[in-house]
């Protein structure tokens, strides 16, 4: 048997961002596959134990650019649950949040739409999806003044109130959004071409998402109907109806049906929050943490976004812990890959919508005998010390 090794990445057309995929090959077939992390990695968790409780909230906004809403708002939550009973959300901060998340998810999803399109060959379809994504854009600059890193979410609340007058014109582009939509999604399930070439393809089943604990729509997709935002509600998604997307054949295909399907219910879900908005307050005006840990978790583009905080009573966090959920579904595409043809690689790798920037974590391994090592920031500091004296050393300096 002749076997050959292909490298996908660290930097390769179908990444946005830089990572390295080892693929086995017989021929044809991926008979392995191996992934190498660590490309991208900037230490925000240590980053935002350096500052206050505010300042973090704009430092985790830049841990993805996608998902700069999805990060804040778990991690402001997770100070909230330290926080306790005391910290009461006003609410129409929650619907702000709501607002703002779902607006967000659209964006992802069509971006993903557009890119997916891309990797097939349908370049019409990149460029539809991506034109729709600009009054997306649009909208998120005109309800919170940017169309990247809003800067909406705050420990108590949000910064800054939506204008009653813009959500008309808000509505109208989502209606808009809709008439399109309902093309895409009758041009994918009637074309038989994307039948064929999705259909079957990276096979995710039932057991294979619980076994990788899968999230979001790459879980969904395989019929398990799991949602942050149905089964431990947070803002303002149980004070609206909506429904939780699933499909049941775990491929391709699928995956992109469930993400199709879920921008309509985002639609549905920002229009309800914009008639039902109620007036008040957007801000509990917290000004002390106290000591204690907390979690905030929510429902992402891409699934569960998790934020750990531990407070000892100071103005700053002494740990900070973000599991993005790419870092939970990005170990799937082994499963999904074994046993497809390379031509399939680059769209099951993209059907999990990764995120490498929200994944990232260092791995340092000790070359002689291959374990892994851990580091403090002490004993880094002290090898980077001794290397330059070394240095200093072998050219004769005192």
């Amino acid at each position: 048997m002749s076997r050959t090794i292909i490298p996908i990445g660290p930097y390769h057309p179908l990444q946005e961002e830089p990572e390295f995929f080892q693929l086995v090959v017989d021929g044809e077939k991926i008979v392995d596959a191996v992934a190498n992390i660590g490309y991208n990695h900037r230490g925000i968790e240590k980053l935002s134990e350096l500052k206050s409780f505010d300042q973090a909230t704009f430092v985790v906004e830049r841990i993805c650019g996608i998902c700069s809403n999805s990060h804040p708002l778990a991690y402001v939550q997770a100070v909230e649950d330290i926080i306790g009973a005391d910290c009461v959300i006003p609410e129409r901060a929650l619907y702000i949040r709501t607002v703002t998340a779902e607006i967000e998810r659209i964006h992802s999803h069509l971006l993903w739409l557009g890119l997916a399109g891309h990797f097939l060959g349908y370049n019409t379809v990149y460029m539809w999806a991506w034109k729709e994504r600009e009054e997306i854009l649009d909208i998120l600059e005109e309800l919170t003044g940017n169309r990247n890193n809003y800067a909406m979410n705050k420990i108590g609340g949000v910064r800054r109130d939506l204008n009653k007058d813009s959500f008309g014109g808000v509505i109208k582009r989502l209606n808009k959004l809709i008439e399109f939509m309902v093309m895409i999604k009758k041009a994918v399930l009637d074309d038989p071409v994307l039948h064929i070439r999705l259909k079957g393809v990276g096979i995710l089943t039932q057991k294979d998402c619980i076994d990788y604990c899968a999230l979001g729509p790459t879980s969904r997709a395989s019929g398990i109907a799991k949602d942050v935002r149905k089964d431990e509600p947070y803002a303002a998604y149980d004070r609206i109806s909506w429904n939780v997307i699933t499909q049941n054949e775990g491929d391709v295909f699928a995956k992109v049906v469930v993400r199709i399907l879920e921008i309509f219910e985002s639609i549905d879900i920002i229009k309800q929050c914009l008639r039902k908005m109620p007036d008040g307050p957007i801000d509990a005006h917290i000004k002390d943490i106290p000591p204690g840990e907390g979690i905030g978790h929510i429902e992402a583009p891409r699934g569960e976004c998790f934020h750990y905080v531990r407070s000892d009573g100071s103005n700053r966090p002494v740990r900070h812990k973000v599991r993005a959920p790419t870092f939970m579904n990005l170990p799937t595409y082994k499963q999904s890959l074994i046993g497809q043809t390379i031509s399939d690689a680059t769209i099951i790798l993209a059907a999990i919508d990764p995120c490498y920037c929200c994944t990232e974590r260092m791995t340092i391994i000790d070359a002689n005998n291959k374990k892994k090592t851990f580091l403090s920031q002490e004993e880094l500091i002290r090898l980077s010390q001794k290397k330059t004296e070394d240095i200093k050393n072998k050219m004769g300096i005192k």
